[in-house]
C-alpha cells in the first residue's frame, strides 16, 4: 500500500475543512492530518486536535493562542498563532498536500508559499485565483506543482479532461443550481431576508458562499477560477442554471462532442477526489438514482435581476487588479448583509460602484493587489453605508 499523503487543512474549522476531515476519518490508510489552521474558532481546533493528533495547528486569531496553548498543554502538537505562522506551516517538509480551504482574501499568501515550498494544492479557496491567478498558476507552473480543484464544477471539469490533456477544448458550460431565488424578479428581491438567503436548495456550505450562491456572485468567481485553472478565454466559459444539481459541469470538445460529470450533490466527492488524486477510492458516499430524477432540467441565468453574475464577467474581461477589487468589494458587501446592514440587492450596488472607484493597475504584482484588496474594502465600506 502507498504511503498515507499527509495532509495540511487552512481552515479546517469551516464546511470544506470538516467534511475534508470527514473523507481523512473515512480513509485512514490513505490520509494523515500533518496541520490544521482555523481563523478564530478555538473550541473546534481543540476538538480536531484532539480527535485528528496533527503534529502542528494554527489559531489565526492571536487573542486565541493562549486558550488553544493552555487547552493542548498535554497533547503532542506544535501551537502557533498569526498569519505569518499560518502561512509557514503549509512550507513543513512533511506536508505532501496542502488543501486551502480558509475564504476570501487570506487564502492567496499561505496558497502562494505553499507553492513555493513545492507543495501541490487541493484549491477550495476560488477567491486565490480570482484575485491572483496569472501570479498563482505561473507560480505553480515553475514550481511544477499541482493545483486540483475542489469546487465541485471545476473538479467536475478536471474530471471531464482526464485522458483528454491532448485534445483542445472549445467550450465548457458551468452549472448553477440558481440558488434560493431562482425565478425572482428585481422587484422581488429587494425584500429577501438574510434567513432566506441562507437555505440554499441543494447544498451545505458556509454563510458566505451561500450568500455568493443566491447572488449568482459565486458562479460569477468561478467562471474566473475556471479562466486561469484551464487556460480558456471568457468566450469558452458558459453557465447554465440546472436547478437539481445532478450535472456539475460538462467540457465540449472541438469535435462537438461534449463529457459530463454528474452524481448527488456532496462536497466531500470532490474533496476526495482533490486529495486521492490520480486514484480513485471507494467510499460510501450516497448513490445516484436515475429513477429518483426522471427530468434534469437547464435554463439560462438571469444576470438582469441577478447583476453579480454580469459584473465578475466584467471584471475578467478588464483584467489586471479588477477581479481583486470585486472580490473585495463582494467581501463586505456580504458581510454587512450578513449583519443586516445591506438589503440584499445592494450587494451588486456597493460591488459595482466599488469597481468603478478604485484605481485600476493592468499589471498588478502582490504589493499591488494587497493595496487594491485594502482600497477596494475601505471603499466598499463607504459604499455600504451611504
Amino acid at each position: 500500500m502507498p504511503e498515507a499523503k499527509k495532509i495540511a487543512i487552512l481552515g479546517s474549522t469551516g464546511s470544506i475543512g470538516t467534511q475534508a476531515l470527514e473523507v481523512v476519518a473515512a480513509h485512514p490508510g490513505q490520509f494523515e492530518v500533518e496541520v490544521l489552521t482555523a481563523g478564530g474558532n478555538a473550541d473546534l481546533l481543540i476538538e480536531q486536535t484532539l480527535q485528528y493528533k496533527p503534529n502542528a495547528v494554527v489559531i489565526a486569531d492571536e487573542s486565541k493562542y493562549p486558550y488553544v496553548k493552555e487547552a493542548l498543554a498535554s497533547e503532542p502538537v506544535k501551537v502557533y498563532a498569526g498569519s505569518e505562522a499560518l502561512a509557514q506551516v503549509t512550507e513543513s517538509d512533511a506536508v505532501s498536500v496542502v488543501l486551502t480551504a480558509l475564504v476570501g482574501f487570506s487564502g492567496l499568501e499561505p496558497t502562494l508559499r505553499a507553492i513555493a515550498a513545492g507543495k501541490h494544492i487541493a484549491l477550495a479557496n476560488k477567491d486565490t485565483l480570482v484575485v491572483a491567478g496569472k501570479l498563482v498558476t505561473e507560480a505553480a507552473r515553475q514550481a511544477a506543482v499541482n493545483l486540483y480543484p475542489v469546487d465541485s464544477e471545476h473538479s467536475a471539469i478536471f474530471q471531464c479532461l482526464a485522458g483528454e490533456w491532448q485534445n483542445p477544448v472549445e467550450k465548457i458550460y458551468l452549472t448553477a443550481s440558481g440558488g434560493p431565488f431562482r425565478g425572482y424578479s428585481a422587484a422581488q428581491l429587494e425584500t429577501v431576508t438574510r434567513t432566506q438567503a441562507l437555505k440554499h436548495p441543494n447544498w451545505s456550505m458556509g454563510q458566505k458562499i451561500t450568500i455568493d450562491s443566491a447572488t449568482l456572485m459565486n458562479k460569477g468567481l468561478e467562471v474566473i477560477e475556471a479562466k486561469w485553472l484551464f487556460a480558456l478565454k471568457a468566450s469558452q466559459i458558459d453557465v447554465v442554471v440546472h436547478p437539481q444539481s445532478i450535472i456539475h459541469s460538462v467540457v465540449q470538445f472541438t469535435d462537438g462532442s461534449m463529457k459530463a460529470q454528474m452524481g448527488l450533490p456532496d462536497m466531500k466527492l470532490p474533496i476526495q477526489y482533490a486529495l486521492a488524486y490520480p486514484h480513485r477510492i471507494t467510499s460510501d458516499f450516497p448513490r445516484f438514482d436515475f429513477l429518483k430524477y426522471p427530468q434534469l432540467t437547464f435554463e439560462p441565468p438571469d444576470t438582469v435581476s441577478f447583476r453579480c453574475l454580469g459584473l465578475a464577467y466584467e471584471a475578467m474581461a478588464q483584467g489586471g487588479n479588477m477581479p481583486c477589487v470585486m472580490n473585495a468589494a463582494n467581501e463586505i458587501a456580504v458581510a454587512e448583509f450578513l449583519r443586516d446592514r445591506l438589503r440584499f440587492t445592494s450587494i451588486a450596488r456597493v460591488v459595482e460602484t466599488t469597481m468603478q472607484r478604485v484605481s485600476f493597475d493592468a499589471a498588478p504584482d502582490l504589493g499591488v493587489l494587497r493595496a487594491s484588496d485594502a482600497e477596494a474594502r475601505r471603499v466598499a465600506m463607504e459604499c455600504a453605508a451611504g
